[in-house]
């Protein structure tokens, strides 16, 4: 599909003499950021092919013997689908409002409900996570010095996602209303019990303003889709062996995105507060274009330390951005230190076997750096 951001690209200086200075972060910013905009047929279009063949390949995998083959095949391509329809969050996480009409209300109704991950999870903590001043430290969710963990640890810190799915239908079934009665228990419940996050120390502040209804509008109707679904069991209606898959396929999608995260950054900093350059460098490109890349970092996930120099650009227009970059650039750019091989090569290094995936910017003929 054509995008207009590509056009408007064609359009704006890319190459500078060897005379001119160096640009800086802010300046790119400043040239690229408006550049692009969000193309709602390309976000549409994929948002609704990946639920249709995500739910389509889980109505299968629970009608066909479980551990069969044909169960297993439509578990992973429903853990595959429904995890790219569920990176959408992270854009809904920083598009501004209005400018994708109607889009989060379709996305919880078609992933966030169903996998009990409503928006209020992601759109207003995402942003702490881009702040200079929290990116990084401890008051960041989505940091903490893996670099410096443990093995074991870090395998631990993957593999005990897969126990979220039932503690999010106990969250938003159970404990939601309960805590609308008891403050106490809604404190920690908006704390510690609605964020997706890593860093286990982060504590949500409650809602104020807008968000007040906001979360009430998404708590009701999590909760009520949960006892329905119980309703529906509990009167024949659904077999249980139904929820026994869905907890496989949500495990499944927490899983693989964990292991994603693991190669989002390089999680070296001890709590530090990092300049524009210090959190660029920290975070990773993936240059790899394989099939295992392309699944398990989908929706511009492949293009983190772009993401983090310009937020607000969107998934579809990483791509042409991340190459007119690396065509412009200069030797030194700190920007061309951010490539690393693939998902694989990052996890391995970071739990100490290779060298993390590490690219050296290439050479031309002419000593600079190739664009690719």
């Amino acid at each position: 599909m054509h995008d207009p951001a590509v056009s408007r690209m064609r359009d704006l200086p890319l190459r500078r003499s060897a005379a001119s200075p160096s640009p800086s972060l802010a300046d790119l910013r400043r040239r690229y950021t408006n550049a692009f905009q969000p193309n709602p047929w390309i976000y549409w279009i994929d948002l609704l092919a990946s639920v249709g063949v995500g739910w389509t390949a889980f109505a299968v995998a629970v009608a066909s013997p479980f551990g069969s083959a044909w169960n297993v095949a439509a578990s992973l391509i429903a853990t595959v689908a429904l995890l790219r329809a569920s990176i959408f969050i992270h854009e809904l996480a920083h598009k501004k409002a209005g400018s994708l009409p109607g889009f989060e209300t379709a996305w919880n109704l078609l992933v966030g409900l169903p996998l009990m991950l409503p928006s209020i999870m992601y759109v207003g903590s995402h942003a702490e996570h881009h702040r200079r001043s929290v990116f990084g430290t401890s008051a960041d969710p989505e940091y903490v010095p893996l670099a410096h963990w443990s093995r074991a640890r870090i395998v631990v810190f993957v593999w005990t996602v897969a126990l979220i799915p039932p503690a999010m239908a106990l969250r938003w079934g159970v404990l939601g209303p309960l805590s609308y009665l008891f403050p106490p228990l809604r404190r920690l419940v908006v704390g510690k019990l609605s964020t997706l996050v890593i860093n286990s120390d982060y504590v949500r502040p409650m809602p104020k303003g807008r968000q007040v209804r906001r979360w009430a509008v998404q708590e009701a109707a999590t909760c009520a889709f949960f006892w329905l679904v119980a309703a529906a069991v509990y009167a024949g209606l659904v077999p249980w062996i139904w929820l026994l898959q869905w907890w496989i396929v949500g495990a499944g999608i927490l899983v693989v995105n964990q292991v994603r995260t693991l190669a989002a950054h390089g999680y070296a900093n001890e709590g530090d507060e990092l300049d524009t350059t210090g959190q660029l460098l920290d975070s990773i490109n993936l240059r790899s274009t394989s099939l295992l890349t392309r699944l398990a970092a989908p929706v511009g996930m492949r293009y983190h330390a772009l993401h983090h120099l310009m937020p607000s650009v969107p998934y579809h227009s990483l791509a042409t951005l991340h190459r007119r970059l690396l065509e412009e650039l200069p030797t030194a750019a700190p920007y061309r230190h951010t490539e690393r091989r693939g998902i694989l090569a990052v996890v391995a290094g970071l739990l100490g076997f290779g060298d993390g995936g590490s690219l050296e910017p290439e050479l031309d003929a002419s000593g600079d750096h190739a664009a690719g």
